[in-house]
């Protein structure tokens, strides 16, 4: 396999370990499914997996909360099935990169019991954010802080002292400012590198480091509203570096790539120096409405950002913590939001897929590092009407039941077969998937998929082998054509370009130019389709 620089280019294959493939038949996804499935993976043709995370867990956030970072939870296996997937992966091929949660544990881990027992002032306690609270008898938090998740960021415990936490109770925050916090990650990145892991995703990484004193943010932002003082603050980039030091001491260039959603592009560009991480999430890219001057605005900002770092762009269109993008691009407003109320908003799906499928083109066309959420190749959309009684989401509680959360993306994939669990689980298996799956999807399995020309499945396995054949793509430069106002053109090197028609109307394709892919077909006359893309190269 390529060694230096191997993320500049790759296809990246984000799987989410409950949802991907059941091997055991309990219902729930796990590393047999996963393992059975690898040969999938590289004939879709992508470089890399990144595998969301499979450490001991009590689940209360999908895995996010984790009580033991040094073995896998039994749910999906055992740390054996971990080392044999990942050997098994690289004879195929692909590199793995895991999920790192570092800003918070689980409240089963081995450490916040210690705290919890401990008692106020006790040394366990300083590896956590606990403190008195507020009011007369400590009745009020802390501060002022929320929780992502909705409610007080704060929980209180018997004694009387409180807690912090940014996401669910059960997700404790470390105190990064103390040394056993930073000498255990260290020691846990080396735990997976000497596993053969090529690198981490790491989730929230902007988080990490807290404002000195947890400062209310009513205050702190009275000195800019933009900052948070419980995001970015300067004393994460000590930790990156120290994490850069120890990923280079190993052969094979082990890579970060850093979950950050920052507003402030000068203070992104800061997580991608060259002693840093090596790439973060395009998230810009991610929420952009499907707009001809959007795109090209967040696009030419995205290499404004990481040319002066000299990091990879990515690009992505969807992951396990957002409404699948067949469903926003089918939607009046296409637009990315963290607005929960979707309930009633009409969608137009076969709009949507029109439109994803030209979006695929336009990613694996763009230079970068590319993502794919698992289902996105096979034209998946957000599952709106599980029942309430079934959401699993803590955002759906701790939002007083007004958020349905991020179940509808995370529903377990079809493989094969004309009902649930549609291969996701073995024949024989006695329990149902752990979210339900439309009755409507056989059409959209992977096996009704394969061998079509026109399905989505075959189209990304189509532009994935183009994009790794075709010399322009490898390594020419983008430079953007000239257009009609709703078409983006550009071209990859001497020879390759790339036509997106956002628009309503069908336009001419350039001449003397050989159709390499198209996301959907032409007009009988010819003309590119709004809703549609193209590859083409020089004749």
């Amino acid at each position: 396999m390529k060694t230096k620089d191997w993320l500049r280019g790759a296809v990246v294959y984000q799987i989410y370990p409950r949802s991907f493939a059941d091997g055991n038949g309990d219902g729930v996804g796990d590393l047999a499914g996963i393992r059975a499935r690898l040969p999938y993976l590289a004939e879709l043709g992508v470089d890399a997996l990144w595998i969301s995370p499979w450490y001991v867990s009590p689940m209360a956030d999908g895995g996010y909360d984790v009580a033991d970072y040094r073995d896998i939870d039994p749910l999906f296996g055992t740390l054996t099935d971990a080392e044999q997937l990942i050997a098994e992966a690289h004879a195929l091929g692909l590199r793995v990169i895991i999920d790192m949660v570092p800003n918070h544990c689980s409240d089963q881990h081995p450490w916040f019991a210690e705290a919890v027992a401990g008692g106020p002032g006790t040394p366990q306690r300083a590896r956590f954010h606990f403190r008195p609270g507020r009011g007369t008898a400590d009745e009020l938090p802390p501060n002022d802080w929320q929780s992502h998740f909705g409610g007080p960021a704060w929980t209180r415990v018997s004694d009387g002292e409180w807690y912090l936490h940014l996401f669910a109770p059960e997700q404790p925050d470390f105190d990064w400012d103390h040394p056993d916090v930073r000498a255990e990650f260290e020691d846990v990145l080396r735990f997976w590198l000497d596993r053969g892991v090529d690198g981490f995703r790491i989730d929230v990484a902007d988080h990490l480091a807290k404002a000195p004193g947890l400062p209310d943010v009513r205050d702190y932002q009275a000195r800019d509203a933009n900052d948070s003082p419980w995001a970015d603050q300067e004393a994460v980039h000590e930790v990156y570096r120290s994490w850069r030091a120890v990923a280079d001491s190993y052969e094979g260039e082990r890579v970060f790539v850093g979950e950050i959603w920052l507003e402030d592009r000068d203070r992104f560009r800061a997580y991608l120096r060259p002693d840093e991480l090596h790439t973060a999430f395009n998230f810009p890219f991610l929420g952009t409405a499907w707009d001809t001057d959007a795109l090209r605005t967040v696009i030419d900002r995205t290499f404004a950002d990481h040319e002066p770092v000299g990091a990879a762009a990515t690009w992505v269109l969807s992951n396990h913590d957002v409404i699948r993008h067949v469903t926003r691009y089918g939607r009046a407003d296409t637009r990315h939001s963290w607005d929960p109320v979707t309930e009633g908003v009409p969608v137009d799906l076969g709009l949507g897929r029109r439109r994803a499928r030209a979006a695929a083109l336009l990613t694996l066309a763009l230079p970068g590092c590319a993502y794919v959420y698992q289902g996105e190749e096979l034209g998946l959309a957000e599952v709106e009407d599980i029942a309430a009684g079934l959401l699993q989401d803590p955002r759906w509680p701790r939002s007083g039941f007004t958020d349905r959360g991020r179940d509808g993306c995370r529903v377990p994939l079809p493989w094969s077969g004309d009902s649930a669990p549609y291969g996701f689980s073995p024949e024989d298996a006695t329990n149902t998937p752990w979210l339900p799956q439309p009755p409507d999807w056989a059409g959209l399995s992977a096996a009704a998929q394969q061998g079509d020309p026109a399905s989505m499945l075959e189209l990304y396995r189509s532009a994935i082998g183009l994009r790794r054949q075709e010399p322009d793509l490898v390594a020419g430069e983008f430079a953007w054509l000239p257009a009609p106002d709703a078409v983006l053109a550009f071209t990859r090197g001497a020879g390759f370009t790339c036509l997106v028609n956002l628009g309503a109307e069908a336009v001419e394709l350039p001449p003397c130019s050989r159709l390499l892919l198209a996301s959907g077909p032409l007009t009988e006359s010819g003309l590119l389709p709004g809703g549609t893309a193209v590859w083409m190269r020089a004749a």
